[in-house]
């Protein structure tokens, strides 16, 4: 992961930036630096953490695939201290 200019090596990462520029930011044109973090802070927040559904997630919003998988795989406690 550490290739100069190679996409490929954060593939994860550049796939979100696509998905912000395209779904949130492309076209818009802010009034100011606060204006534009507080509205791609929105849209990490409150759309594609907890709406966007994601198909390598089994097409559930990241919020809701955590829940689930804390509740299939409790930790178990040693009894043994």
């Amino acid at each position: 992961m550490s290739r100069k200019g190679n996409c490929w090596d954060n593939a994860v990462m550049e796939r979100f930036f696509l998905n912000l520029k395209m779904e949130r930011v492309w076209k818009k044109d802010y009034a100011n630096h606060a204006e534009a973090t507080k509205d791609v802070a929105d849209y990490i927040v409150g759309f594609y953490n907890n709406v966007r559904l994601h198909s390598t997630l089994g097409y559930l919003p990241p919020s809701a695939y955590e829940r689930k998988q804390a509740e299939k795989q409790l930790i178990e406690v040693s009894e043994n201290t």
